[in-house]
């Protein structure tokens, strides 16, 4: 058996994590980096002093997790980490994703051959002013789901460059279960980074497989991505605890389980202020039940009975 979930007594920022295995403690509400470049994830932020304030507020806020790549911008959003943080405060943790690219035309691709893979991981370093990346992410599977097949030889790429020393900390992006297991008997993982929210629930199951291993489940897109939640029962039941629709999805994802952490972006201060909050909300169990409930309308919907 696997270490279990566990977390301190404290509950700031939805109180900490620790990562089964490793000396990593990190705060349950972190902050996403994407939304730092420009429009598309392409280029330059519109306000750099603007970004540069968003990540600096955060972690005087008392935001230790940072989720980011290399193929953000591409490169924009390290190189806006570093010219906000650097050198960074003892206890931030910085986690980056590799395994993917950005075409000419702004398109995404998979990059996953071995000297991509490596080319990635030192482009991570320099472009963040680091010497060991704390956690890298191996992405794979589509856009927005896992696709099955082996993953085995790109996450060997990156085993091998944990041995040398270049990575403290793997972690898996866009798999599925059987995936899951095939990584750990290539290496430790220390997160899982899958889509989920409070109406994309096929990961249900995982989460609590994950949970009993002590092993981090960060959802990307928790609030729906690149089309937002849109649900009349979040929104009434927002207005009804007088909270935005988002900070009550976001409250729900940490209730959800122990082990979720949660990475909402925004280049916004008041977007970000309102993420930060909602690790505080305390939820009703009529509310809980509500929310749950959502999922299930959501898949009637995408597979109504004949």
């Amino acid at each position: 058996m696997g270490e279990k979930t566990k977390m301190t007594t404290d509950t700031k920022l939805g109180g900490q994590f620790h990562l089964s295995g490793t000396a990593i403690s990190v705060y349950r509400m972190g902050y996403g980096a994407m939304q730092l470049a420009g429009p598309g994830v392409w280029g330059p932020p519109r306000d750099m002093d603007a970004a540069i304030a968003v990540l600096r507020q955060a972690v005087a806020a008392g935001v230790n997790h940072i989720d980011t790549s290399d193929f953000y911008g591409p490169h924009v959003t390290n190189q806006i980490i570093k010219q906000a943080l650097h050198p960074y405060p003892n206890g931030l943790v910085i986690v980056t994703k590799v395994g993917g690219r950005r075409g000419d035309d702004k398109s995404w691709h998979h990059a996953l051959s071995r000297q991509e893979l490596i080319d990635a991981v030192h482009s991570n370093l320099r472009n963040l002013g680091l010497d060991v990346l704390d956690v890298v992410n191996l992405r794979v599977g589509g856009m927005m789901a896992p696709t099955e097949g082996s993953i085995e030889e790109p996450l060997t790429v990156l085993a091998e460059l944990k041995r040398q020393g270049l990575i403290r900390h793997i972690g898996v992006s866009n798999v599925s279960r059987a995936q899951l297991a095939e990584a750990q008997g290539i290496t430790k993982i220390v997160c899982v980074q899958n889509f989920y929210n409070v109406a994309n629930r096929s990961d249900d199951a995982l989460i609590e497989h994950l949970a009993k291993q002590g092993i981090a489940y960060v959802p990307f897109f928790p609030l729906g991505g690149f089309t937002p939640l849109q649900s009349s029962v979040l929104d009434a039941a927002a207005a009804s605890l007088q909270v935005t629709p988002m900070q009550l999805a976001l409250a729900w994802l940490l209730h959800r389980s122990p082990n979720i952490l949660l990475i909402p972006g925004t280049s916004s201060i008041t977007h970000l202020r309102e993420n930060l909050a909602a690790a505080a909300l305390a939820l009703p169990s009529d509310v809980i039940a509500e929310l749950n409930a959502i999922a299930e309308s959501v898949r009637a919907e995408a597979h109504p009975a004949h």
